[in-house]
């Protein structure tokens, strides 16, 4: 028996219904026609794909990089045109003006197609294609679908094909997300550095699997997870590079067909003016066309970065364990009440929700490695569920990692008395004596003061291998940590 409830959220998540009574006007296309409102720029294309994927109810604008590049696109196809004379200067100056529109801010809730559709992206060019349109005939004075002046396909969508735009938008979409990314991952990284100097020369018991090691310093510590934020910087700011090659004028398969061959060169021109980024063309259209193997490479270098974000919260989670039967070695920020039957209880809520983005970040990850695999011969078919992947994650873990600056690293705090009494009874500090008095000496005493519950430094002053002169020199925090 069928839900009611579906056929109810199937209708909420479609198109704006044009209200009885309301203004429309009526498009036409090879399926036939349709009443589009007539205040809406958007078009008949976008009202089939409104019905067909009332999927997730999420529109693309909520990715708003991904408006910002696709207008870039548009706006230097329509100027390579231009140039080279496939499209006259009037209308190309008002594709431009819309484009520049957008890039503002602005008609951004016309974008209203699924992020998920099939098609390869279609749907999503054709809403640029269509608002554009609609706008450029606004500003030069002609009502909204009079498509002679200026049409969405003829003259917007002029030497182009969604299998060329839709990544070079994507792809100047990712730079923006990343970037942005790259911001915040450099105040943490700042963040994680400054902290560290301010827990200069606190010693401190280092563990392996769980146990006991030998000692290390917080400071030391914390400027570990600043160096390995570094890198992931680092990481990302390579696929960035990558991300600037585009197969722009490529047309549906890497052959160029419907655009002059000036227009290559022309566009390429265009868009890494209009972005102030290095592009440059793909030496092979046809191999570019059906590539998505750098969008591969951003999800794992992103997931990487996300599992290495996702380890330290688990140190700073172990680390500010108890208080009373845990670690208890760093204070947390106290953010909330942590439980809703235990009084007092606070938990370490902020790096958990950064947990939580790198299991999102890492499956999504399968997701678009499977949809990377899944293309076939000229195309691949899936960029929209690519761009979902991508541009969600960029935007999730941008916030995680702003959280985990403000809401966390910034206010921890170490717990030197608990530190200190650790030190103080800590046999792992034997294995600093090792060269002095051999591994089998080391182990009998370690053993003993285990047994006795009694001071390592003392086990070796009394077994008379080292004084007790050299025995304070090799305890000192200097010689302990190299610090």
């Amino acid at each position: 028996m069928a839900d009611p409830r579906a056929d109810q959220a199937f209708e909420s998540s479609t198109h704006m219904r044009t209200p009885v009574g309301a203004a429309t006007r009526t498009e036409t296309d090879s399926l036939g026609s349709r009443q589009i409102p007539a205040e809406a720029y958007w078009g008949i294309n976008v009202s089939r794909a409104l019905d067909n994927f009332a999927i997730s109810g999420r529109p693309i604008s909520v990715y708003s990089d991904f408006l910002f590049g696709y207008a870039c696109v548009k706006q230097a196809a329509a100027r390579a045109n231009a140039e080279i004379g496939a499209l006259d200067a009037t209308r190309a100056q008002l594709i431009d003006r819309a484009c520049e529109d957008i890039k503002g801010g602005k008609l951004h809730d016309q974008f209203i197609v699924d992020i998920m559709q099939g098609g390869a992206g279609t749907s999503t060019n054709m809403n640029f294609n269509e608002v554009i349109a609609n706008r450029g005939l606004e500003l030069a004075g002609h009502p909204r679908g009079h498509y002679e002046h200026l049409d969405p396909n003829d003259h917007v969508n002029r030497s182009q094909s969604t299998n060329d735009t839709y990544p070079t938008a994507f792809k100047v979409g990712l730079i923006l997300s990343i970037e942005r990314l790259l911001a915040e991952l450099e105040l943490l990284e700042r963040a994680f550095r400054d902290k560290g100097r301010e827990f200069v020369g606190i010693v401190k018991v280092g563990r392996t699997q769980l146990q006991d090691a030998v000692p290390i310093t917080l400071e030391q510590e914390f400027e570990g997870f600043a160096v390995t934020l570094g890198k992931d910087h680092a990481s990302l700011r390579d696929v960035i590079r990558r991300l600037e090659e585009v197969h722009l004028g490529a047309t549906a398969i890497g052959t160029g067909i419907a655009a002059d061959p000036r227009f290559v060169e022309a566009a390429r021109k265009h868009l890494a003016a209009i972005t102030g980024r290095a592009i440059v063309t793909a030496s092979n259209l046809v191999e570019a066309t059906t590539d998505v193997g750098v969008f591969m490479e951003v999800s794992g270098t992103l997931k990487r970065s996300a599992m290495k974000l996702s380890k330290i919260c688990n140190d700073l989670r172990l680390l500010g364990s108890g208080p009373q039967a845990g670690f208890n070695e760093i204070n947390l920020p106290p953010r909330q009440a942590g439980s809703s039957i235990m009084p007092g209880k606070v938990n370490p809520v902020i790096p958990e929700v950064v947990n939580e983005v790198a299991f999102a970040v890492a499956g999504g990850d399968v997701t678009l490695t499977m949809a990377a695999e899944a293309g076939q011969l000229q195309l691949n078919a899936f960029g929209p569920v690519m761009a979902h992947v991508l541009f969600e994650n960029l935007k999730w873990m941008t916030s995680a990692i702003t959280t985990l600056r403000v809401n966390c690293v910034t206010g921890i705090t170490a717990n030197r008395e608990r530190l200190a009494q650790q030190m103080t009874s800590f046999v792992g500090v034997i294995t600093a004596f090792i060269p002095h008095i051999g591994y089998a000496a080391a182990t009998a005493l370690a053993r003993e003061a285990l047994a006795t519950n009694s001071s390592i430094a003392d086990r070796v002053v009394a077994s008379g291998l080292l004084t007790k002169e050299q025995v304070l020199e090799l305890l000192s925090a200097e010689h302990l940590t190299r610090s």
